[in-house]
């Protein structure tokens, strides 16, 4: 009977929405293993979107570099009808042509900073003292009414650093696994829920900031990074848009050095700081591109149908989008370069995406959605929605894959669950009927169709990587690129090959309909 009962535990393991049992083709998966582990060729595309084409801040000319990069080696690949497909408008390009901030006075210091992306350059180098203002509301502002003009501006005391007495890179254990793996509680709201109103206030805060500067004409504005260890994350300071005034330039700076300067000013010690930044804006081209190429489906019935991978292909500008997104993109790639090496003839379409604009609100994949998908606002849906099957994204870092959110949708859970079963023994086998957050399969699921994100392990991510000037190809990790694509690989292809499409929640209401209460 014991024996009975866990050939039937097995069976229900494999079962699908339909009924049926959930085939898996083990001499695929096996090929999948081979060439992704023998002849990968993660750590050259790696190399490609980082070393040479990173950053790849959206519509920057490294952005475009690589993004055709990507067109030509899909083709190289056999891909077909890979192409730079425009989204919709995002605004204007920027780059750092050229930057340099030195402490002069008290001591020489070569300070480590960089400029925000979006903002303008000083015109030359300029020379002076910082003034530490102390702003905490809108009205604050005020104190210093007509007496910045030409200043160097530093915005808050400095900040204690951290000493870290655990690993930065660390991996799921088996009991995070665990708890991820069960259901919140019912009503809960995630961790960032909480800090949501801060994070609003201080954003509203740091935009009144921006105008009052600009009016009273600062130089420069400087501001401490949120991290140690001479690590620095810089994002937007400017505007993307066509038509906005420049901005005042300014400038992410080290925690450490940061606060030392912060510290000589409160002591009433003379600092003289040498400031030059160069910047540019490209106004020649608007629109926003994605990267997108197909292996084309066999069946007659089906080849209409779309299984779609991808990742995020921008980045923010201080390193070389290593783990944010190149990892993403570099898994995506390589897993249909292992399927046209395998010689796969699946029965959907496969299509991969690599989105520009995610880092400034998912804006590549929902300008895609709505293009192929149908309006999220009104919820008006287009023929490609009945034809869709599944999205699957990688977005968070170069961890390996550990299972997957099934983002609220309970009936891919046995289908999941049978597609990790050959890989339990590379650590992947979680499933999670949890949300995964921030990034594009969001846009796929915003409108009903299954988009969904991998659990990875974290390593250095959110401790050093993320949107930093350390996140560069050498804290990437090749042997779980590797796992990735083997693993992405094998979700596509499956995918592909059932009889149905994948099952989908119900469609959401329309925001129009949704915001008059459903009437």
């Amino acid at each position: 009977m014991k024996r009975n009962a866990a050939m039937l535990i097995i069976i229900l393991l494999f079962t699908g929405s339909s009924g049926a049992q959930e085939f898996i083709d083990l001499d695929i998966v096996a090929k999948i293993k081979s060439e992704g582990f023998q002849r990968s060729q993660v750590e050259e595309t790696l190399f490609y979107l980082t070393d040479v084409h990173g950053p790849r801040l959206t519509n920057s000319p490294n952005y475009r570099a690589a993004a055709e990069w990507c067109v030509d080696r899909l083709k190289e690949w056999q891909l077909v009808d890979a192409t730079l497909e425009p989204w919709g408008t995002f605004g204007h390009g920027w780059t750092v042509e050229h930057f340099s901030i030195e402490m002069m006075a008290p001591r020489y210091l070569n300070i480590i900073a960089y400029p925000k992306a979006w903002t303008s350059g000083t015109q030359g180098r300029i020379s002076g003292p910082p003034i530490l203002l102390d702003v905490e509301s809108e009205e604050d502002l005020e104190d210093y009414r007509g007496k910045l003009q030409g200043a160097i501006v530093m915005t808050k005391p400095g900040r204690e650093a951290e000493t870290h007495f655990e690993a930065d890179a660390i991996r799921h254990s088996d009991e995070d696994l665990a708890d991820l793996a069960q259901a919140p509680e019912p009503g809960s709201k995630p961790a960032w829920w909480a800090r949501k109103a801060e994070f609003r206030k201080r954003r509203a805060l740091q935009k009144k900031m921006a105008g009052f500067f600009k009016e009273e004409g600062v130089a420069v504005w400087l501001s401490a990074s949120p991290r140690e260890h001479g690590t620095i994350i810089a994002q937007s300071g400017g505007s993307r848009d066509m038509n906005a005034e420049p901005t005042v330039p300014q400038l992410a700076v080290a925690a450490e050095h940061y606060s030392r300067i912060a510290r000589l000013l409160q002591h009433n010690i003379p600092v003289d700081l040498t400031i030059d930044i160069k910047t540019q804006f490209f106004t020649d081209d608007s629109l926003g591109y994605n990267v997108v190429a197909e292996i084309p489906g066999t069946d007659r019935r089906r080849k209409e149908e779309i299984v779609m991978l991808g990742g995020h292909l921008d980045s923010w500008h201080a390193g070389t989008g290593a783990s944010d997104n190149a990892a993403g993109c570099v898994v995506a790639m390589e897993a249909v370069r292992i399927l046209k090496a395998i010689g796969v003839r699946p029965k959907r379409t496969i299509r991969i995406a690599l989105w520009s604009g995610e880092e400034q609100g998912i804006l590549g994949s929902k300008g895609y959605v709505t293009k192929h998908f149908g309006d999220r606002e009104t919820m008006e849906l287009k023929p490609e929605h009945a034809n869709f099957s599944a999205y699957f994204n990688l977005d968070n870092g170069t961890g390996k894959i550990r299972g997957i959110y099934l983002q609220e949708n309970d009936a891919v859970r046995p289908i999941f669950a049978a597609y990790l079963e050959p890989f339990h023994d590379l650590g992947a086998q979680t499933l999670t009927i949890r949300n995964a957050g921030g990034t594009d399969h969001l846009s796929f699921d915003a409108i009903g169709l299954p988009g969904f994100q991998f659990i990875q392990d974290p390593i250095d991510y959110r401790t050093r990587t993320h949107h930093t000037n350390m996140d560069v190809y050498d804290h990437a990790l090749p042997g779980d690129l590797m796992q990735a694509s083997v693993i992405m690989a094998s979700f596509v292809y499956h995918s592909a090959m059932r009889n149905e499409k994948l099952p989908r929640k119900a469609l959401p209401k329309a925001k129009v309909e949704a915001a008059n209460g459903g009437q």
